[in-house]
């Protein structure tokens, strides 16, 4: 049995102590007593999966007592007593258990002990995923938003100061040196099965190269469903922080509440003080199931009797008694406990469910921009190339906003990026504004849900969209579900640029094409502008707009190099120019006595098919318009169904690999809601159905569409 203290003479306690070890006996009892009435009470409680904190509850509440509502957290889905500790309610527990309509975290919507919240006087919560260790990168993109806006007059924005009422940042703030007299900081609470993650490394990376302030609380109960942790890992998390420089470690006992509140004191003090981040390991027994659905005794055997002498209840019991409180005491306050968990769960089952109106509220948050506004073509204006377009409206955007930063890989520096798209930004703003990251597409992606959650306003890059696929762990679990399952109080803002496309032998890793696999992720924005003014316009929408957006930019467009794609530099709209998101473009009209004579058609398109059918349009003049759609999700439905009952005859053209792509699903699309308006079936072209661009730029010509082979289409077509 483990040693508590020494039995000696009892200690004399200081009453704030006492009381602070009351309050931790009151809650380990309330959450033991929760966990208790889940499994006496499965048929219901079990209806949805949970975890509880049954074995973890001593290291989680002294977590809690130390955080404060200036601070962020990101609880792990086992930490219900860190919860309660934060001075949420079971009830307010018990609301999610059973996916009722007043959950507060989400509303029925995801599960038990997955907050998300923003309250006075509590730690900012965002949402986070169940996916293990997901959440390490999310909360150092909150450390490093933190550490950003600290350096400016800006403040952090938390959860004392709610929505509308937040403060808005001042523009061309000073840099400060002295640190937020708040100093607040991050605590990403994971367990030690999760830390093997890849993602994990990349977060622990860049908080210390950063120096950022977070604390990384690691609970190991050597499990992982029903893994050990032999079979998982060579080392456990306290070993394996070794390998990085720069992060304070420390050992606690995590099952003694003592041990954990004196280990992560210090840890905080240290983070608080901006010494950089720490990483607390935890070892705690696991004495429950590992959830409602993986019970434990399905494989735990005699390992159970064992996590069983540690648990953390008695042996808090245990220290009070000697610290001179009575049985008595300790009754009274377990019976407080076992009446408030039966009371709020006769509520709770009480409570209403969801409305199943409501399923689909808070897809996305309302939009920023809602009309076209500024100067599109101002007098006396020159042109400019796609690229330059897209370096100015960054550049416009960081002198206006000062929460808004750039990063990515080869962003900053001398470089500026490998297309120079963001040529003298770091000069010009800093290296804390505008600078390179490792390569990282996970961190480059998920950071953005952190910076968003506490103020900052990010502009991210993926080098190439070919490389997209390791962040898509982030963008799919994180960014894109976090306003649906959070009821709209955390929207990732979050401005993701792709460099895109294929063109003169760039080969099978720099040239693809990605939006359909990106729009069948839900509760993202794709953008794919077509020319520089609409690149301009799009990419302030976009950086404005509260919602994940991903700005995908054609690397044959940016500098009008390609023959054919002349059309893409255009005079350059004036600063603050933008367009809505959603809306279509018509790039070319059909003359309008053939249109009212009939025989036209339409090609609905984007990117550089736009470019190509322009070109293919020549062989039949007046007889084409050229529908571009600019903004991928949301499509401009409207604008669709409106070009297609005009002319009657429809190409959708794509630079994808036309099979099971999005072009096909617009066709199809078209072809139910639109059969009685069409004189032809819906035609489409695409890319040759290959798994990659070759790199041979005759094999490239054969694969890709063209505007001679649009030309072809649009003959069949019209001769239709």
């Amino acid at each position: 049995m483990p040693t508590d203290f020494a039995v000696a003479a009892a200690p004399t306690l200081a009453p704030d102590t006492l009381a602070l070890w009351r309050r931790a006996y009151l809650l380990m009892h309330t959450a033991a007593e929760m966990a208790a009435l889940y499994e006496e009470q499965k048929t219901v409680a079990s209806r949805y999966v949970h975890a509880t904190a049954r074995g973890h509850e001593a290291v989680q509440l002294a977590a809690a007592f130390l955080l404060t509502g200036a601070d962020y957290a990101t609880p792990y889905y086992r930490d219900d007593a860190l919860l309660l500790g934060l001075g949420l309610r079971p009830y307010e527990l018990m609301l999610q258990l059973l996916a009722k309509r007043d959950d507060p975290f989400s509303g029925g919507r995801t599960y038990y002990s997955h907050p998300s919240l923003r309250r006075p006087g509590v730690p900012v919560i965002p949402h986070q995923s169940s996916a293990t260790g997901m959440q390490a990168i999310p909360a150092t993109g909150m450390a490093q938003a933190i550490q950003y806006l600290e350096s400016f007059e800006l403040g952090v924005l938390n959860s004392e100061l709610e929505g509308d009422a937040q403060q808005k940042p001042t523009q061309n703030s000073e840099l400060k040196t002295q640190n937020s007299p708040q100093n607040s900081l991050v605590l990403c609470s994971i367990g030690d099965g999760a830390m093997t993650e890849g993602e994990v490394a990349e977060a622990l990376q860049m908080a210390i190269l950063h120096r950022l302030p977070i604390v990384y609380l690691v609970q190991d109960n050597d499990w992982g469903i029903s893994a050990t942790g032999r079979e998982m890992r060579v080392m456990d998390a306290y070993e394996f922080a070794a390998g990085f420089p720069g992060l304070l470690r420390l050992r606690v006992d995590g099952a003694d509440f003592l041990s954990s509140y004196k280990g992560l004191e210090e840890a905080f003090a240290h983070v608080r003080q901006r010494g950089g981040p720490a990483l607390v390991h935890a070892k705690c027994p696991l004495l429950g199931h590992h959830t409602s659905g993986v019970r434990r005794e399905w494989y735990r055997g005699d390992n159970l009797l064992e996590h069983q002498t540690n648990d953390p209840l008695p042996r808090l019991h245990r220290r009070l008694l000697h610290a001179g409180a009575t049985e008595a005491d300790l009754s009274a306050l377990a019976a407080q406990a076992r009446a408030t968990v039966r009371q709020d769960w006769a509520e709770a089952l009480a409570a209403p469910d969801p409305d199943p109106a409501t399923f689909a509220d808070h897809e996305f948050a309302p939009p920023a921009v809602l009309a076209e506004a500024g100067e599109r073509a101002p007098a006396g204006a020159d042109k400019v190339l796609m690229v330059d377009a897209a370096l100015h409206a960054v550049d416009d955007i960081l002198q206006e906003f000062p929460e808004a930063l750039f990063y990515g890989q080869d962003v900053g520096g001398e470089l500026g990026g490998v297309f120079r798209e963001a040529a003298l930004l770091a000069k010009k703003y800093g290296d804390r504004r505008v600078f390179n990251t490792p390569i990282q597409e996970a961190y480059i992606v998920g950071s953005t849900a952190g910076m968003a959650a506490v103020g900052a306003k990010p502009i991210v890059e993926i080098q190439f969209a070919d490389y997209i696929w390791p962040a898509l762990n982030q963008l799919v679990e994180e960014l894109s579900k976090s306003c649906y399952l959070s009821m709209g109080k955390f929207p990732v803002q979050a401005l993701i640029r792709v460099p895109i496309g294929a063109y003169g032998g760039g080969g099978p890793y720099h040239s693809g094409s990605i939006e359909s696999t990106l729009l069948t992720i839900r509760g993202i924005k794709v953008v794919y502008p077509s020319n520089a003014a609409d690149m301009k316009g799009l990419l302030r929408a976009a950086f404005l707009d509260p919602n994940p957006v991903i700005m995908l930019e054609h690397k044959g467009l940016y500098w009008s190099k390609v023959s054919g794609t002349e059309e893409a530099k255009t005079v350059e709209p004036a600063a603050g120019y933008v367009i809505p998101l959603g809306r279509a473009a018509i790039a070319q009209a059909a003359d309008a006595d053939k249109l009212r004579q009939g025989g036209t058609c339409v090609v609905i398109t984007y990117g550089m098919g736009v470019h190509w059918a322009r070109t293919a349009s020549r062989q039949h003049p007046g007889l084409v318009e050229i529908l571009d759609l600019r903004t991928l999700n949301p499509l401009d439905w409207d604008g669709v169904q409106a070009a297609v009952r005009r002319h009657g005859k429809a190409l959708v053209l794509t630079e994808e690999p036309l099979l099971n792509s999005f072009a096909e699903s617009l066709a199809g699309r078209i072809q139910t809601n639109c059969f009685l308006d069409l004189d032809a079936p819906v035609a489409t072209l695409g890319a040759a159905n290959l798994p990659a661009i070759a790199l041979n730029v005759e094999l490239e010509k054969q694969m890709l569409p063209s505007a001679e082979k649009v030309g072809v289409a649009l003959a069949k077509l019209l001769a239709y």
